[in-house]
């Protein structure tokens, strides 16, 4: 993430904690495969940009081993603080503002971060920066135009309530200068700034009970802005979330879309 007031979902929060929990569990078998697939292992030197929760970091401390080297960095580094021994380096840094925090990296990541960051241009050519040649960008964004409903299978009140709100959601998020639209412009970003072998894919749960959780928390971490804008009511928002708690509504997520490829 990068400092700036009107971030709307910031990590101080307690909800915060039960969203990384949720993004790992939704999130985090896509970005493993596509670790994989990049060859992390033993020795490697790895950047992980906005860390926010700790799962990603400490796959990527098992993967490179005592020989490797993680650097998580954010704005706020107080969850991920705990996991700061080892081969990981958890640091206070702004990516859309700042000089990368060392070069020469094996892989650098960035999972859900780019599109809340106003210098995002900034921020990805500082990421490639940072690359040794041969070295391998991951970035994974979301793209809530490509698909905005919360419940794509609007039957019922329940469902009309759910998609209404999140578009305030994406009302807020726009206003405080997120690109709902940036996930799909990575392939072309990444060949722009020179990459080599650039590919692509696309996930999104529809149903789960993370996606349950993490709607739940991104609610109550953002009402009193809903509120305040004229987004929705108190009594809509409760209502919603008690919707949510029966379990009863098939919610899905913004697309997550994954973009790789090598430096020269």
């Amino acid at each position: 993430m990068t400092r700036t007031d009107g971030y709307l979902l910031d990590n101080q929060q307690t909800e915060a904690g039960q969203r990384f929990d949720a993004f790992a569990t939704l999130f985090d078998p896509t970005t493993f495969r596509h670790m994989e697939r990049l060859g992390v292992g033993s020795g490697w030197r790895c950047w992980e940009v906005g860390a926010g929760g700790t799962s990603v970091v400490s796959w990527l401390a098992k993967k490179v081993g005592p020989t490797g080297k993680v650097v998580a960095t954010d704005i706020d580094t107080s969850w991920a603080a705990s996991v700061a021994r080892g081969p990981i380096e958890v640091r206070v840094h702004d990516v859309g503002a700042e000089e990368p925090p060392g070069e020469g990296f094996d892989l650098v990541h960035a999972r859900l971060v780019l599109v809340h960051v106003p210098d995002r241009d900034r921020a990805l050519r500082s990421m490639i920066k940072a690359l040794r040649p041969g070295g391998r960008l991951l970035v994974e964004d979301a793209d809530p135009a490509l698909q905005p409903l919360l419940c794509p299978d609007e039957f019922g009140p329940e469902q009309q309530l759910a998609n209404r709100l999140r578009q305030g959601f994406r009302k807020l998020l726009a206003e405080r200068g997120a690109d709902l639209g940036y996930g799909r412009k990575l392939p072309r970003l990444l060949r722009d700034e020179g990459l080599r072998g650039v590919e692509a894919d696309a996930y999104f749960p529809v149903t789960s009970p993370a996606c349950d959780t993490l709607e739940s928390a991104t609610i109550r971490q953002i009402r009193d802005q809903l509120v305040t804008a004229g987004l929705a009511t108190e009594e809509e928002i409760d209502r919603h979330l008690a919707n949510v708690a029966a379990g009863s509504m098939d919610l899905a997520t913004a697309p997550m879309i994954s973009a790789w490829g090598r430096k020269n």
